[in-house]
């Protein structure tokens, strides 16, 4: 799919795979038919990169934001701009549909939140009161309330039907870093500069609580998913466990010795797991407070961390060339994996947690029984750093890319390379199964695509075309298409079955940087440097819309849920609303 000319900076699918829509470099966003890859429209309107686009949950509409200070609505089916909205004196950061599709938010660097109505474009507010740039915007689950966070130390509730700032919240005496709705959208959380953590009741904006005893940036703040605590993690080296209702702060974790840059609950939410700088991952009992293990022992900050799908296992990876794995209930490290020389990069659980995968730079892929901590194999053959690991939906199949140009194939139960596939000549940086498991997707520098069977390891196809290093892959919804966006400023097509380029897109007159699918597959969205986004027909390869009017970068591209809507953001600080089967600008 060519025709953009700018690095595509974001890509959305329609909830029903209908529609694609990418913003890019180009100032433009387009709207593409993925089953048939036509390119529908060319939304044009922004004047400047499109930063951020994202589809409403029907479809029906595309919103776009950019560097022109505006954000666009678009009717995706047709293409139309419905409206430029205008009023924004700064990029636009952030942009965000209600969970009914019937508001849509923005958050830009002028200091305020502009609520809209995605069907009439009209502004229904533009929340001011933020003194700062706005870097995040969230609705509650139900679309009820909006909340917004900013450098101004201030948080903010809206009813985005009305656009009425219900609540300013204050108290934060440092920019506002993190916001987080629990799952049932009863309470919000936000995280600051100020080492304090508030919580807050999104319907009232009433500050139930404001969890002090940090002394140091809160960086991470995250709901168990039951929504009953609250975890942050903070540059005091400390973790924090809430009770989101009460405010009360039932314990404060300390031990680490560096600030706590990541917390993650497990599934269950019985357990709570930091890491952090001074080398150590933490498992915590949320409900209690207990730290249940402080597992020590790296030499090396912690890169990665990973709960087993069954929660019964933690993996982590760290810089000191090892990964550990151990029991969150006890708290027991049950095995120190050993072998890598070099910093694992990535780690991964297999769908149903029986194996473990770790990739790391020495070159290696280390195939591990969480359960035992034995390793099972460590898999050579890699001559470079090992950038991605990937098991296929049924866990049947492990696959690697690396810096040596080469992908692997693994069967991580037995540990066994079943093939090594080679002919890419630039380091792999992206991989991708398929839906179904049955094929297997590979992007690189060397500017090709491969489709591989991961069963056999057979390269079905070596996709060639691309002037440029790939970086993007993604499977359609279906896993009948495959599309892959690159450096030579085109996006293409392919039939992961047979092989078959259906479609070289082309158009985009710079890098594309995002592609994605519609969530019925019909539509495919790039986003691109030439400030553009393309909407095309994955099926016929035929380019629907360019959408222009950006004056910036596409750096997101995103579809509604029903895939009616394309929505894109730039870096000219735009938003723009596209229907992406006319490529109609809806809304800028």
């Amino acid at each position: 799919l060519e025709g953009h000319n700018g690095s595509v900076y974001s890509v959305a699918f329609s909830a029903d795979g209908q529609r694609l829509a990418s913003g890019a470099g180009d100032r433009t966003v387009k709207i593409w038919d993925p089953a048939s890859g036509q390119c529908f429209q060319t939304l044009e309107g922004h004047n400047g990169s499109v930063y951020s686009v994202a589809f409403s949950p029907d479809g029906q509409r595309l919103a776009s934001g950019a560097v022109d200070d505006t954000v666009k609505i678009w009717d995706p089916a047709s293409g139309q701009c419905l409206q430029t909205l205008e009023g924004h004196n700064g990029s636009v950061y952030s942009v965000a549909f209600s969970a009914d599709g019937q508001r849509l938010a923005s958050g830009a660097g002028d200091d305020t939140v502009k609520i809209w109505d995605p069907a009439s474009g009209q502004c229904l507010q533009t929340l001011e009161g933020h003194r700062g740039s706005v870097s995040s915007v969230a609705f509650s689950a139900d679309g009820q309330r909006l909340a917004s966070g900013a450098v101004d130390r201030t948080v903010k509730i809206w009813d985005p039907a009305s656009g009425q700032c219900l609540q300013t919240l204050e108290g934060h005496n440092g920019s506002v870093y993190s916001v987080a709705f629990s799952p049932d959208g009863q309470r919000l959380a936000s995280g600051a500069v100020d080492d304090t953590v508030k919580i807050w009741d999104p319907a009232s904006g009433q500050c139930l609580q404001t969890l002090e005893g940090h002394n140091g940036s809160v960086y991470s703040v995250a709901f168990s998913a039951d929504g009953q605590r609250l975890a942050s993690g903070a540059g005091d080296d400390t973790v924090k466990i809430w009770d989101p209702a009460s405010g009360q702060c039932l314990q404060t974790l300390e031990g680490h010795r560096g600030s706590v840059s990541s917390v993650a609950f497990s599934a269950d939410g019985q357990r709570l797991a930091s890491g952090a700088v001074d080398r150590t991952v933490k498992i915590w009992d949320p409900a209690s407070g207990q730290c249940l293990q402080t597992l020590e022992g790296h030499t090396g900050s912690v890169s990665s961390v990973a709960f087993s799908p069954d929660g019964q296992r933690f993996a982590s990876g760290v810089v000191d060339d090892t990964v550990k794995i151990w029991d969150p209930a006890s708290g027991q490290c049950l095995q120190t994996l050993e072998g890598h020389r070099g910093s694992v990069s990535s780690v991964a659980f297999s769908p149903d947690g029986q194996r473990f995968a770790s990739g790391a730079g020495d070159r290696t892929i280390k195939i591990w029984d969480p359960a035992s901590g034995q390793c099972l194999q460590t898999l050579e053959g890699h001559r470079g750093w090992v950038y991605s690991v990937a098991f296929s939906a049924d866990g049947q199949r492990f696959a690697s890319g690396a810096g040596d140009d080469t992908v692997k194939i693994w069967d991580p139960a037995s540990g066994q390379c079943l093939q090594t596939l080679e002919g890419h000549r630039g380091s792999v940086s992206s991989v991708a199964f398929s839906p179904d498991g049955q094929r297997f997707a590979s992007g690189a520098g060397d500017r090709t695509v491969k489709i591989w069977d991961p069963a056999s390891g057979q390269c079905l196809q070596t996709l060639e075309g691309h002037r440029g290093s790939v970086s993007s892959v993604a499977f359609s919804p279906d896993g009948q298409r495959f599309a892959s966006g690159a450096g030579d400023r085109t996006i293409k097509i392919w039939d992961p079955a047979s092989g078959q380029c259906l479609q070289t897109l082309e158009g985009h007159t710079g890098s594309v940087s995002s592609v994605a699918f519609s969530p019925d597959g019909q539509r495919l969205a790039s986003g691109a440097v030439d400030d553009t986004v393309k909407i095309w027909d994955p099926a016929s390869g035929q380019c629907l819309q360019t959408l222009e009017g950006h004056n910036g970068s596409v750096s997101s591209v995103a579809f509604s849920a029903d895939g009616q809507r394309l929505a894109s953001g730039a870096v000219d600080c735009t938003v723009k609303i596209w229907d992406p089967a006319s490529g109609q600008c809806l809304q800028t």
